[in-house]
């Protein structure tokens, strides 16, 4: 998928978490690891490695607990 879609799909996820009560980060990872594919999340991995532009800073947070895929 583009990258402008998927900074877009993971600030959908991070902006509905961020009005709920908890660990907020936790449940974005929870979210993405649940429902994103493994080719997502390494495509979310290579975009925050080269610098996450454009990313929530609740994305961010979350991604110490997202699972990397095995390449």
């Amino acid at each position: 998928m583009s990258p402008e879609k998927m900074v877009t799909m993971a600030n959908q996820i991070a902006l509905f978490f961020e009005s709920q009560p908890g660990d907020r980060a936790a449940l974005v990872a929870a979210h993405i690891n649940d429902f994103w594919e493994p080719r997502m999340r390494r495509q979310l991995f290579d975009h925050v490695s080269a610098g996450g532009d454009g990313l929530r800073p609740l994305v961010i947070e979350a991604m110490d607990q997202i699972n990397e895929p095995v390449d």
